[in-house]
């Protein structure tokens, strides 16, 4: 599986990625990623062979459907998009998207490959809503979200907290009509 856009690739996980993922997420030297994708929820350290014996790039939540793809950026691992299920009866799969090198922020790479992988999503499975969680010093996910169509769906006040300081867990998402609507433009 290889999905193409103007400045990413975003391709199905190799069992080599796994060095990669390791060396962003355990061994990068500032950890710039951790402090926006999460940081209230601490990450704990894992040996680089339990991480590569429990890596499984084959991981689908449907048949066919990979829960997570590489970003590619010139042959160069920058990042994943993601998925997991909340409510498989009401086919409502929560998304996320990380990029890990830092030098790729700010400029369009996120957008367009989150972009990708909501039109892979909807374009290949028959969900009914996608969302994402966050938190509010998170804007530059937000606004990537909202330009997506997505629509802040709930602001939990002060339940995340960030280098000691409180902040609003959000909540955002689009339904399958709402991304249709938006394909038909």
């Amino acid at each position: 599986m290889l999905l193409k856009g103007e400045k990413v690739v975003l391709r199905k996980a190799v069992q080599t990625d796994a060095e990669k993922m390791y060396y962003w997420k355990f061994e990068e030297e500032k950890q710039e990623a951790k402090k926006w994708n999460g940081p209230y929820i601490p990450e704990p350290f894992q040996s680089k062979e339990k991480f590569l014996a429990d890596w499984n790039p084959k991981e689908e939540i449907l048949p066919g459907t990979p829960s997570f793809l590489v970003i590619e950026v010139e042959g160069n691992f920058i990042g994943t998009v993601s998925c997991y299920w909340v409510d498989r009866n009401t086919n409502w799969l929560e998304t996320g998207i990380v990029i890990y090198d830092s030098s790729y922020w700010s400029g369009g790479y996120g957008s367009e490959s989150y972009r990708m992988w909501i039109d892979f999503l909807f374009q290949s499975t028959n969900l009914h809503r996608l969302g994402f969680s966050t938190w509010s010093g998170n804007i530059r996910m937000m606004k990537a979200a909202a330009k997506l169509g997505m629509q802040e769906e709930a602001r939990i006040r002060k339940a995340r907290m960030v280098n000691g300081e409180y902040y609003d867990a959000i909540k955002m998402g689009i339904l399958r009509e709402e991304w249709e609507r938006q394909v038909k433009k």
